[in-house]
């Protein structure tokens, strides 16, 4: 699965909207507008690019507008309320590895592939991981070491590895 460049402008630019608002106070509308032009030399965007994408980020919410001198776009909820699905989905960006459309009766003339569960639920993995990074730990760096397998984001012990050394009450010959 591939992301979209409309999908990671829109991360790049929230992010850089983010790391840019000044809060002057710890009310959200008390932060300075940014303005797109300072996002886009920032980010090495397209002026008009960005404009189409924050309609799409304006209309889901997630960023508010200031018109006039000074004006531009502030967050509209805190960083740590805006997930990057949130982010993803406003700019109408499918998040999903399956080539047939959602409700589509199927990916192959009327029938589904063999393979479409697979894409389906690695679709629901990344739909779940990119659900629960917030706007607030990627301006924090706090997105490395998130993905794990499942069982381990359910908190169950990581599997043995060759190196790893016999658990609780168990011999190597045993394990």
């Amino acid at each position: 699965m591939r992301l979209s460049t409309r999908g990671r402008y829109a991360v790049m630019a929230m992010v850089e909207l983010a790391v840019r608002q000044q809060p002057n106070s710890t009310a959200i509308r008390d932060c300075r507008p940014v303005s797109l032009a300072e996002i886009a030399h920032a980010q090495l965007l397209s002026l008009a690019y960005l404009e189409q994408l924050f309609g799409h980020l304006r209309r889901a919410g997630l960023v508010a507008s200031a018109r006039g001198p000074g004006g531009g776009y502030r967050l509209a909820r805190p960083a740590a309320a805006i997930t990057m699905a949130d982010i993803i989905e406003a700019v109408d960006e499918p998040i999903r590895a399956t080539r047939c459309e959602e409700g589509a009766a199927g990916c192959l003339g009327g029938e589904r592939c063999l393979t479409h569960d697979l894409w389906s639920e690695l679709s629901e993995q990344i739909h779940l991981f990119l659900a629960h990074v917030t706007l607030a730990d990627v301006v924090r760096r706090q997105v490395k070491g998130r993905a794990a397998p499942p069982a381990l984001a359910a908190g169950c012990p990581a599997p043995p590895t060759p190196d790893s050394p016999p658990g609780p009450g168990l011999t190597e010959a045993a394990q």
